[in-house]
C-alpha cells in the first residue's frame, strides 16, 4: 500500500512539472495577447497574424500540457484497476500514518485535470475573441479580455496548494 502511494507521490511531482510548465506558457500567452491588443489598436494586419499564429501554437502547448494531466489521470486509474494487487475499496480509502488514501490521490490528479482543462477553453475562447474583435476593436473589449486571460479563474492557486498539502503530507515537492 505505502509502494502504490509513493507511486502516486512521483505522479504528482510530474503533474507539478506540467503546472510549473503550464505558468511559463501562460505567461508567454498573456504578452503575446498584450502585444496583438497592441497591434489591433493600430490596425497593422500583417503583424497581428504572426501574433496570432503564435498564440495559436501557444494555446496547443498549453493543450499538450491539459494531455498530459488527463494520461497521468488515466495511468492512475489504470494502476488501480489494473494493477498486479487489486486493491479493495477500504484499502483505496486506508491510510497509512500521515500519508493520504489512494482515493484522495485520485481525486486529487482528477481536480487537477479539470481545473486546467477548464481554464485551457477559456483561453481559447478568450483568444478566438481577440481575432474577431481585430476587425473592430474597443479599447474596453481589448483590455477585458486581457484581464479575464491573466485571471485563470478556473485554477484558484489555494485549492492546488490544498491538493499538493494531502498528496505530500510529510514532504512538500
Amino acid at each position: 500500500m505505502e509502494a502504490t502511494v509513493k507511486k502516486f507521490q512521483q505522479k504528482f511531482k510530474r503533474v507539478k512539472d506540467d503546472m510549473d510548465r503550464w505558468e511559463n506558457l501562460h505567461a508567454q500567452l498573456v504578452s503575446q495577447f498584450r502585444n496583438a491588443s497592441s497591434i489591433i489598436g493600430r490596425l497593422q494586419m500583417e503583424s497581428l497574424q504572426k501574433i496570432l499564429r503564435s498564440m495559436t501554437k501557444t494555446l496547443e502547448e498549453l493543450n499538450g500540457v491539459v494531455l498530459s494531466l488527463a494520461k497521468t489521470v488515466g495511468d492512475a486509474k489504470q494502476q488501480v484497476k489494473g494493477g498486479s494487487v487489486q486493491l479493495s475499496m477500504k484499502q483505496l480509502h486506508h491510510r497509512i500514518g500521515v500519508k493520504p488514501s489512494i482515493s484522495d490521490c485520485l481525486e486529487g490528479l482528477r481536480i487537477l485535470h479539470e481545473m486546467y482543462q477548464s481554464e485551457y477553453v477559456l483561453k481559447s475562447s478568450v483568444t478566438s475573441a481577440l481575432a474577431s474583435l481585430a476587425l473592430n476593436p474597443s479599447v474596453g473589449d481589448l483590455q477585458s479580455l486581457e484581464q479575464l486571460l491573466l485571471d485563470q479563474p478556473n485554477i484558484p492557486k489555494e485549492k492546488v496548494q490544498y491538493i499538493y498539502d494531502i498528496i505530500f503530507a510529510e514532504e512538500i515537492c
